[in-house]
């Protein structure tokens, strides 16, 4: 659990970083840093093209179904841990025990999180992170920034990755041969998961990707709840 010096701390350093750029227009509020972010994000899509996507093809081809769900079962298992925590700092305690709930289930009848028991006894996924947590209380997103190897993030929710970072499972394993290769999984674990996503993208590839990063971000934070509003004349 977060100190309440911690958090403090925390939200210190997002406001500053939101509040360093002064926007000029709207488009350049979102994205005052588009240059270097487009620069950072050729240099992500590189990388992508010459190393992880032929790597994660190459696990996708010799792996059966069955396993890569059993991979991401167990990875959304441990994710489920950040997200308990996150829903406790948000006050969504009945969202925290469907969390503790899955937990217990996946990770004892599921074999350590390589089944997913707990969806079809009806209790739900939620997905809660530190930027999440920082947005419910308050915090202003920030610039967008693409960050090398990480991708499409906000000052926010670059902030908040320092915490999520020490509620990872993993971080705690202190064999090195059994961490560092737990982590690269990972990764392929995700980039598998995107595989089939990415086929929609169309046009301006940064732009797509950050558009629809920033309004799923925005969908998180108000769990869905969209407001819309209508004008006289749009009737």
């Amino acid at each position: 659990m977060l100190s309440k010096s911690l958090k403090n701390v925390l939200i210190s350093l997002s406001l500053a970083l939101s509040l360093s750029v002064t926007f000029a227009h709207a488009e350049s509020d979102q994205d005052p840093w588009e240059g270097f972010n487009r620069a950072v994000f050729s240099f992500n899509e590189g990388l992508d093209r010459a190393i992880l996507k032929p790597v994660t093809q190459g696990y996708r081809y010799v792996t059966p179904q069955v396993a890569q769900t059993g991979v991401n079962n167990f990875f959304e298992n441990l994710k489920d841990v950040r997200t308990l925590v996150n829903n406790l700092l948000q006050g969504k305690f009945h969202n925290a025990t469907e969390d503790f709930a899955r937990i217990t289930f996946n990770t004892t009848f599921g074999l350590g999180g390589l089944i997913d028991v707990a969806t079809p006894m009806g209790i739900p996924k939620n997905n809660e992170d530190f930027g999440q947590t920082l947005g419910v209380w308050g915090v202003s997103s920030g610039p967008y920034v693409v960050l090398p190897l990480f991708g499409p993030s906000t000052v926010r929710d670059t902030v908040g990755m320092v915490p999520d970072w020490y509620l990872d499972p993993v971080y705690y394993v202190d064999d090195r041969s059994t961490r560092y290769p737990l982590r690269a999984m990972r990764v392929i674990d995700t980039r598998s998961q995107l595989m089939d996503a990415e086929r929609i993208i169309s046009g301006d590839r940064y732009i797509f990707i950050r558009d629809a990063y920033l309004q799923r971000r925005e969908f998180l934070i108000n769990d869905g709840e969209v407001n819309v509003t209508f004008d006289e004349t749009d009737f």
